[in-house]
């Protein structure tokens, strides 16, 4: 394995990356890069760029291997990337009554313009993530980023001072337009990593999204309707007129606050654009980035994985409610709430304790294709969960829904694994902000498909009784067992192998 950009020389800061830096592992971004120890770039260079390696300039196994991670640079990033999901999902629990009461729409109505307001976020954000991604490998990483959280923020104030329903469409377009900070997040994350650090880095980074979507509707649901919900402001005018103002401004504050830290403590991390770090190569067009070796397979497998993973979490809160008889399990609300929060608890478990330490000692590749048959059998397990109840088994449902809750969690390892191998086959330090913003494009698309053909399957099939109600797990279970065709795709150049020490120097010496 080659190397690791050099640390800037103050404090945790990732110097920047010429164009012959590692681009392995995390740091495929334009600044430091995780890097291969073989002694070139992740051991996929040309020999045109052999040629301009510089000796002085090349990290050692041994300084790759012991540079720590830039914790206060990974920890500001983290928090940066609750924005989004905080952003997204705060107007989850009060949208409905605000679109009714606010938008003055009829019952039957509130569906459709619900749906609407909720898509165009994405929508509006799907459209822009190239832009941004190519802005961000241009003018830097830090001034993107800060400026999509300013505006995500602002957006998110205004939101709650909708009068009517066009205004809430217009806020809610505006946030999607400033929500490319997800692209530039990833890009830095890479350029503060090493090859060795990476995965604990992502580990932290996809945690922190997680726990995003759950902070966004506690501020939502517990602060929308404030004047009914709490004695203080019961004759606050401000809040009787607007009764969604509250969570809009503390949503809008939240998001502010990352604005500001970033601003204080990130540093930038795209050479070029880092004092010392010389000029950085121009940044790769779409099409050449698409046509570099590998880039293909990586999407292919990215878009795999994404597509699985967002049918079934459409399918399964609908499985767990439905009635034993036609299909599901019959789950309480209270029930599928206990469910879901052990789900998330034994998936944060795996990502932050498992993964780093799974991925260091074998490769991200090994851990993907592990996943890829987990994802088969876990998916299996739900239908079977329904045949156990319809023939009264609950001695053997317990314990295998136990299972499937705390050992299937762990296939949302693969989503690391998948960011993983997107900044490994990255051909270009100035390009790595483009490809990810490709990669969340390609699932901005996915999440507008997959949710609605998993559940219009689903209830095809519980319908009209196909296959005991089981179609959806069946297609799924079908996805997922192609799933593990798909990632033997998946490039040498992507598989992250980590060369130790000792068998670096046994190299040389032989």
């Amino acid at each position: 394995m080659a190397k690791t950009a050099d640390p800037a020389s103050s404090g945790d800061h990732v110097g920047g990356a010429d164009e012959v830096t590692p681009l392995l592992g995390a740091p495929d971004t334009a600044g430091g890069k995780a890097t291969e120890t073989n002694g070139h770039p992740n051991g996929h260079l040309n020999d045109d760029m052999d040629k301009k390696i510089d000796p002085e300039d090349a990290a050692t196994p041994d300084e790759d291997e012991g540079k720590p991670l830039p914790t206060g640079q990974i920890l500001a990033l983290c928090y940066a990337s609750l924005v989004e999901p905080v952003a997204y999902f705060s107007i989850f629990p009060y949208i409905q009554e605000m679109v009714e009461k606010t938008g003055n729409q009829q019952p039957q109505n509130v569906g459709f313009f619900t749906g609407l307001i909720e898509a165009l976020f994405s929508l509006v954000q799907m459209l822009l993530m190239i832009f941004y991604g190519r802005l961000s490998d241009r003018l830097g990483r830090k001034p993107v980023l800060i400026f999509s959280l300013t505006g995500v923020a602002c957006a998110s104030a205004l939101f709650g001072l909708s009068r009517n329903l066009w205004q809430m469409v217009l806020f809610r377009c505006v946030a999607g337009l400033f929500a490319g900070s997800s692209v530039t997040i990833r890009a830095m994350l890479s350029e503060n990593c090493t090859k060795y650090t990476q995965a604990r880095a992502f580990s932290w980074y996809m945690f922190a999204r997680n726990l995003g979507i759950f902070i966004g509707p506690l501020i939502g649901g517990g602060l929308s309707n404030a004047s009914q919900q709490y004695p203080i402001f019961e004759h606050v005018q401000f809040f009787i007129d607007y009764p969604y103002a509250l969570p809009s401004f503390v949503t809008g504050v939240f998001c502010l606050s990352t604005a500001v830290v970033g601003f204080f403590v990130l540093n930038e991390t795209l050479k070029g654009k880092v004092a010392g770090s010389g000029p950085a190569e121009p940044p790769m067009t779409i099409r050449e980035l698409l046509r570099a070796p590998g880039v293909g397979y990586v999407l292919l497998i990215y878009g795999h994985c994404q597509f699985l993973a967002l049918c079934y979490t459409a399918v399964n809160p609908v499985f767990l409610y439905t009635p034993v008889e036609l299909g599901g399990i019959g789950f309480s609300p209270q029930r599928i709430s206990i469910w879901i929060i052990l789900a998330g608890g034994s998936q944060a478990l795996w990502m932050l304790l498992a993964f780093p330490t799974l991925q260091r000692r074998t490769s991200t590749g090994t851990v993907l294709r592990t996943c890829a048959i987990g994802w088969a059998v876990f998916m299996a397990l739900y239908p079977l969960l329904n045949e156990m109840l319809r023939a009264h088994l609950e001695a053997l449902f317990w314990p295998t829904a136990l299972i499937s809750i705390v050992g299937g969690s762990g296939v949302a390892m693969s989503f690391a694994c998948v960011q993983l191998n997107i900044n490994d086959i990255s051909p270009s330090p100035t390009s790595l902000g483009t490809l990810n913003a490709v990669a969340l494009t390609i699932n901005s698309a996915i999440r507008a498909v997959a949710p609605v053909a998993a559940t219009s399957l689903y209830a095809t099939g519980v319908r009209y009784h196909i296959l005991h109600g089981h179609l959806a797990w069946v297609f799924i279970v079908a996805f997922a067992v192609l799933f593990n065709f798909s990632v033997r795709l998946l490039p040498e150049k992507a598989e992250g192998r980590l060369v130790k020490k000792s068998d670096a120097r046994s190299e040389e010496e032989s």
